[in-house]
């Protein structure tokens, strides 16, 4: 029986656990070296993941802005598909696995696990980090193009997509439609993050996939190529290590994502999601939507009732009731 229930405060206090007695400036000048090529054209075959302070650091540093931007994506999900939970999840290049601790989170820890990853400290990290939270399997395999996946019904990749040539991007995400019930795929909130999302959305609705989110629909996305690009903002409590490394002093910081969602089973869709931060000015609320028949700006007014209070309280990317245009 697991002893903690995995959320943002248990995740922060495991991370706190491994950091104990690496010294905060080793710490820092790891993270510094790390955000510089981590995420870059770096080979999967050769993780700059060096040793177990490394995967520390840089665990301490990301694990909880990637925890919140998945578990924003699998509720979402799971909003969609409110009957639906995995039995069986694949974390695909999981490193110290935050994504999975988003799924143990969502379903209540529901899922059995296993983690791949080609990196073994990250594995080893993510092992101890997990323990007496949720069970899981970490196994080390090259994430590209050659993986095969067992029979599952999650399949999760996080921020990994960028780290693969183009032909490795597609052949990993049809591989994970080929063997998975329910495929959700989050890259950073970036226009090049966002077109690799849509280029993941594009193979899973090829595949027979409904998209369950964040798109009200599975039809092309509407947003014109090189205009906008779609994407979200998740809230993250930052660490001393994340106010030592960027500087500042907010006790927080948004995580900007892009991610898709899609099932091989029925779900029931947003009838509109917000797209952008409402703004609030007096007397009315402007959304901008995305709905079935594409982007709309929706003004809610005092006249709407008690539709102009929930307008107040929305939020970028909640869902909302209706969609004019």
């Amino acid at each position: 029986m697991n002893a903690s229930h995995p959320s943002a405060d248990t995740l922060r206090a495991a991370l706190a656990a491994v950091l104990d007695g690496l010294p905060p400036r080793q710490a820092t000048q790891a993270v510094e070296r790390l955000i510089a090529n981590y995420r870059g054209a770096t080979p999967t075959d050769a993780p700059v993941l060096r040793d177990r302070s490394d995967v520390a650091a840089y665990a301490a540093y990301r694990m909880p802005a990637t925890f919140e931007a998945v578990s924003a994506a699998l509720y979402a999900l799971a909003d969609a598909a409110p009957d639906w939970a995995p039995a069986t999840h694949t974390d695909v290049g999981g490193g110290t696995g935050a994504a999975s601790w988003a799924v143990a989170e969502t379903w209540e820890g529901a899922a059995r696990t296993t983690v791949l990853d080609w990196a073994e400290p990250a594995l080893a990290i993510g092992r101890e980090l997990a323990r007496d939270v949720f069970e899981a399997e970490w196994r080390r395999e090259r994430i590209g193009g050659a993986l095969k996946l067992p029979e599952t019904d999650l399949v999760t990749v996080s921020y990994v997509l960028n780290e693969l040539t183009e032909a490795d991007r597609t052949a990993l995400v049809t591989e994970a439609a080929r063997v998975a019930q329910a495929v959700v795929v989050v890259e950073p909130g970036t226009p090049d993050g966002y077109e690799r999302i849509i280029a993941a959305r594009t193979l899973l609705v090829e595949a027979d996939f409904t998209v369950a989110a964040p798109c009200p629909h599975s039809g092309a996305c509407p947003i014109v190529p090189g205009t906008d690009w779609c994407h979200f903002a998740a809230r993250v409590s930052r660490s001393s290590l994340h106010r030592r490394v960027k500087g500042g002093s907010l006790p927080y910081e948004d995580e900007k994502y892009s991610y898709v969602a899609a099932t091989r089973f029925p779900v029931t869709p947003v009838a509109a999601r917000i797209t952008r931060k409402p703004q609030i000015r007096k007397g009315q609320v402007l959304l901008d939507l995305c709905g079935p028949d594409g982007l709309a700006r929706e003004t809610v007014t005092k006249r709407h009732g008690p539709l102009y209070k929930q307008a107040r309280d929305a939020d970028w990317g909640d869902s909302w009731p209706t969609a004019e245009g």
